[in-house]
């Protein structure tokens, strides 16, 4: 578990790719330097996030850390396009002393979005996002939280039918997150709020167990508040 408050940026010093036929499994191996202030307490087995991507440490050292990624990881996420040189958002797992300055993030990244147009705002830059799967969008809304590239940012604007929102970057946070350096046509990991999903779920068991059919339900739920409003006017 995460916060979204991303701690350092690292640099990506080695990349190594696995054949499918040995123990890598196809996948690659990253090596993450420069950032020896997140490696102080650090152990085998550690969880960071990489991007806003859970992955386990598998080597470490005074100023360097190594992970493995998954195929289905590179297909998932932008993690496959980095180079030697990219920069990386990194955060430690939560720990119980931890201050919740974002939200609660998994590191289970949903889809990319592409940055289809930036915005310079005084000395804010607003940020248009286009994902390349269209169904998170029922978990984007205005003032909402959202997870882009492990940081954790405010929606401020949507717009479900052409498929975007959008976020802002303060001066401060351009320095501090990657996503401050990107442009037009560039990839970013897009994890949505989970409490979303634990709503959406919610509300479908309660409709699938209620003896009528959701439309039904939803139906009379609306007209119920209707009704209750046509009668406060009436009055």
């Amino acid at each position: 578990m995460f916060t979204g408050i991303v701690e350092t940026i690292g640099t990506v010093s080695r990349l190594a790719q696995h054949d499918a036929s040995s123990s890598g499994g196809g996948g690659t191996s990253l090596t993450i330097s420069g950032c020896g202030e997140i490696l102080t307490d650090c152990h085998l087995g550690d969880s960071i996030s990489v991007n806003g991507t859970c992955l386990t440490v598998t080597e470490f050292g005074k100023d360097e850390f190594k992970v493995g990624v998954a195929p289905e990881t590179l297909r998932r996420t932008n993690l496959g396009s980095l180079k030697e040189g990219s920069g990386v958002n990194l955060e430690r797992a939560v720990s119980a002393h931890t201050r919740m300055g974002g939200h609660f993030v998994q590191g289970h990244v949903d889809t990319i979005a592409e940055v289809a147009e930036t915005r310079q705002d005084g000395n804010a830059i607003t940020f248009r996002l286009k994902p390349r799967d269209k169904f998170v969008l029922r978990y984007i809304v205005e003032k909402g939280y959202v997870t882009l590239d492990g940081a954790s940012l405010t929606i401020t604007a949507v717009d479900d039918e052409e498929g975007w929102w959008e976020v802002m970057l303060i001066a401060y946070t351009q320095e501090k997150v990657v996503m401050g350096k990107k442009r037009q046509g560039e990839d970013v990991n897009v994890e949505v709020d989970m409490v979303g999903k634990y709503v959406e779920k919610s509300v479908a068991a309660y409709f699938e167990g209620s003896g009528a059919s959701g439309g039904a339900m939803l139906e009379k739920m609306v007209q119920r508040l209707v009704d209750e409003r046509m009668n406060s006017v009436a009055k």
